[in-house]
């Protein structure tokens, strides 16, 4: 890995953004090195030189990304936003610009985040589970917990949230072409329906 990161920043760009469009139009399995190499304009050797293997490749874009998103959520999260729900929306909004700003992204983390290839599956929960905990922090710590009614449960409107954003990935897996901006406007109206259900009266 250590020789790639020695390229030319614009170098690894071109690689990383073909390896991205390649493995996010045809998944795992089906992904060609041969492809990735040719998108890239470099030899099949020059991929497993730098890399090592395919999985070994597909992996290390998995937590690419996924610091690129973490990075800037970081630098542009606004700690002042005290209500649960406008959190979840700067965060949304702050993944929005990422994924604008970085188009091979959101088709890869797509067809990522429904891959069931048995060589890489479980290697893709276990980078999944270790952002739980930057994901809960996000999203509880310093909120104002008495908007909410004393009967509702966080833990169940979290698990809700994750079965939301699972229905929305769906809608655009495999997909590269995708109007983000309607999807995160439906995405919004869901949040004002559980606001309006889960918070206390005078809240609304």
């Amino acid at each position: 890995m250590e020789k790639f990161k020695n390229l030319p920043k614009e170098k690894q760009d071109t690689i990383i953004n073909a390896a991205l469009k390649i493995f996010g139009s045809n998944g795992y399995k089906k992904a060609s090195v041969n492809d990735i190499a040719s998108a890239a304009g470099i030899s099949k050797a020059m991929v497993f030189h730098y890399f090592g293997t395919k999985k070994a490749f597909y992996l290390y874009l998995i937590e690419l990304c996924g610091n690129i998103v973490m990075n800037e959520i970081i630098n542009r999260f606004d700690t002042t936003v005290t209500d649960f729900f406008d959190r979840i929306k700067m965060t949304t909004e702050i993944e929005l610009s990422v994924m604008k700003q970085y188009t091979a992204i959101p088709t890869f983390l797509t067809s990522m985040y429904f891959e069931a290839d048995e060589e890489v599956k479980d290697d893709i929960k276990s980078i999944i589970a270790q952002g739980d905990g930057f994901r809960e922090k996000i999203a509880f710590e310093g909120i104002d917990l008495s908007k909410f009614k004393e009967s509702v449960d966080l833990k169940v409107v979290m698990k809700m949230l994750t079965w939301m954003t699972d229905g929305f990935m769906n809608q655009f897996s495999g997909k590269t072409d995708v109007d983000f901006e309607d999807i995160c406007n439906e995405f919004y109206d869901c949040m004002d329906m559980l606001r309006k259900n889960f918070y206390k009266e005078e809240y609304l």
